[in-house]
């Protein structure tokens, strides 16, 4: 007859016998439909996955990690420029499905109105330009026209707008402009036939150091035409300040902060695509919102 402490034993064994022992396996038996379908889809997301994660590999390797060619053209530097082209193509591409003329960015109340910092991109212009500023516009129907602030305030009605402007930099703030919508000055004064881009141009720019560099933009006609992008004349109720762009800088809602051009001199009208301050540099050229 066993004893007791054989029988604790024996039962302590069957216990941890027990806990080895694996569960039924629980068999979700799927149509062979259902099954070809999931099977399609994560081919599809596999492809797509690795495709993406080979080009982000190939932008990223460090020098001397690419294949060799028997191309001269194909180095290093000559790959990791075209992979970079092909992703702001892409980004632009994407700007243009998303952006629509009648699609307005939300409005804010006085109340919702935040500190919108000085961002220039170098040193704040001295304000003795402000004595001889004057507006160029180049490429209209008519030719070219100079304007002065005097001007531009008598010929058009100014309109209040309190929207958000975001900045490349990660920030944003909602700030209150008044000016004359864009699509009003070229009701008045209508661009030469074919015009579907825009170079405005800043001659009063200047770097971190405070020497001359003078700062532009590219915009395409459908951008400056959207209802809410301005040609500012005031911020907060009163006239612009050198920080903000006096005295005349862009205010669209639908670009992003380095598209908003500060302290105007010249607009030239275009059928071609101009060069863009940032993209020479290797950013995308529409930066959309």
């Amino acid at each position: 007859m066993p004893n007791e402490a054989m029988v604790r034993r024996l039962k302590a064994l069957e216990a941890y016998a027990a806990r080895l022992r694996e569960p039924a396996a629980n068999i979700e038996w799927l149509p062979a439909q259902a099954l070809r379908r999931a099977t399609r889809r994560d081919l599809l997301l596999f492809g797509v996955g690795a495709a993406a994660a080979g080009a982000l590999c190939h932008a990223l390797l460090p020098p001397g990690a690419l294949w060799k060619s028997n191309d001269p053209r194909s180095t290093e530097e000559h790959l990791r420029q075209a992979v970079e082209r092909k992703a702001l193509a892409f980004d632009d591409r994407i700007d243009r499905s998303l952006f629509s003329p009648s699609r307005l960015s939300p409005t804010f109340r006085k109340s919702d109105i935040t500190e919108l910092k000085n961002n220039y991109a170098g040193a704040t212009p001295d304000p003795s330009y402000l004595a001889d500023w004057k507006l160029t516009v180049d490429g209209l129907a008519r030719g070219s026209e100079i304007f002065d602030l005097a001007r531009l305030v008598r010929e058009f009605a100014v309109r209040d707008q309190i929207t958000r402007l975001v900045c490349v930099e990660g920030w944003n703030a909602i700030a209150w402009w008044s000016g004359v919508p864009f699509a009003q000055f070229l009701q008045h004064y209508p661009a030469a036939p074919g015009a579907k881009w825009a170079r405005l141009e800043s001659s009063v720019n200047l770097d971190g150091n405070g020497a001359p560099d003078p700062y532009f933009v590219s915009f395409d006609m459908a951008s400056l035409l959207h209802p809410q992008t301005l040609l500012a004349t005031h911020f907060n109720g009163d006239p612009l300040g050198v920080e903000h762009g006096a005295p005349l800088r862009l205010a669209s809602p639908v670009k992003l902060g380095l598209k908003n051009i500060k302290a105007i001199t010249r607009i030239r009208f275009s059928s071609e695509q101009p060069d863009d301050y940032w993209q020479v540099r290797g950013y995308s050229g529409l930066d959309g919102l």
